[in-house]
């Protein structure tokens, strides 16, 4: 459910062990000198707060405090520009919706210190690694379920009706559009893994045009997961950063070995064809073909990149982050992973 405003590009797609599998580094950097305290604005509060002003102060105001943000909010995530500015927010304002959405968020948001804290941390990580990295303004807002982690000129937004809790009444009402088995991501816990997995794929490491082959997509997703375990706090769950419930990751880590001979055996790796390929990288309640009973988890290409990345690193202790993320050619990842999972 994330889009950049830039780009135009939605993506509709998150206990460690100490082995070579192991997602921690073995003692993360220092980062307490990197000057960094990270506070979210809350576009969603001061919207709000001008339902009782003249609908022309409000407009004012808006655009004059959040600048782009709100161009983008106004026009390309609740509205678009055959309506002006007024009209979206008289018609905002007249929706009964609108109101309860936002008491919602009040109700589930009342302190967003302990993000902002987990926030400021993973990208102080992310300054740590990359300095050059200008960290944007974090800006909160309600948009209908229109967008959940939007990218923007200077900013990122937080949709916080797309992190409610899974149990929110509202993902029953939609369910025709957003399926349950990604509303139950739709959690507050949710929230700095999916903004650093964007900002990966977005701003640090979009993805080439070039890369076709399911082996360069698995390495693809499997080195931005990889950059997850290095900057979010030690404490961020695995299913957290891939999506998987509980269940659906032990599954994974049973099935490994015969997750890999399935796509070696059904010779995958190097299958260029979009329509084959997808099955193992794209958002599903499960994988076609693999496990009984329908109790396989979804993007198992993806899941399979993240532990072969996860290996090549241990076996290679002298590839720095920079390095790996440079890295481009997807045969020698798996070559210096010697990733070869017991069935």
């Amino acid at each position: 459910m994330n889009y950049n405003v830039k780009h135009l590009q939605i993506y509709l797609i998150f206990l460690c062990v100490a082995t070579f599998f192991s997602c921690k580094q073995a003692g993360k950097p220092n980062v307490d000198d990197i000057k960094l305290d990270i506070k979210i604005e809350r576009f969603d509060q001061d919207l709000y707060a001008g339902k009782h002003k003249k609908i022309e102060e409000t407009d004012l105001l808006l655009r004059k405090k959040y600048n782009y943000f709100y161009d983008d909010y106004i026009h390309r995530m609740v509205g678009d520009k055959s309506y002006s500015d007024a009209e979206i927010l008289a018609t905002l304002y007249k929706d009964q919706a609108y109101t309860d959405l936002n008491a919602e968020a009040d109700s589930v948001f009342k302190d967003m210190r302990p993000i902002e804290q987990e926030l400021t941390q993973t990208f102080k990580y992310i300054k740590y690694y990359f300095p050059q990295v200008k960290v944007p303004k974090f800006i909160s807002f309600i948009s209908g379920f229109s967008v959940q982690t939007p990218i923007g000129d200077g900013y990122m937004g937080i949709g916080l009706d797309m992190f409610l809790g899974k149990d929110s009444k509202f993902y029953r009402a939609i369910v025709k559009s957003v399926p349950l088995y990604l509303s139950r991501r739709f959690t507050p816990d949710y929230v700095a893994p999916r903004i650093t997995e964007t900002f990966a794929r977005e701003e640090l490491f979009p993805s080439k045009d070039d890369n076709h082959s399911l082996l360069s997509k698995m390495v693809e997703n499997g080195k931005i997961l990889y950059f997850m375990d290095q900057v979010l706090p030690d404490n961020t769950s695995d299913t957290l950063k891939i999506g998987y419930t509980d269940k659906q990751l032990e599954w994974c880590k049973t099935f490994e070995g015969n997750i890999w001979a399935y796509l070696i055996e059904n010779n995958l790796l190097f299958e260029t064809d979009s329509q084959k390929i997808q099955m193992y990288l794209t958002e599903a309640p499960f994988t076609p073909g693999l496990g009984l009973k329908n109790e396989s988890a979804p993007k198992l290409g993806v899941w399979i990149g993240w532990q072969m990345v996860r290996k090549y690193m241990a076996e290679n202790p002298k590839v720095t982050l920079q390095e790996l993320m440079k890295e481009q050619d997807p045969q020698k990842i798996l070559n210096g992973a010697k990733y070869k999972p017991k069935m």
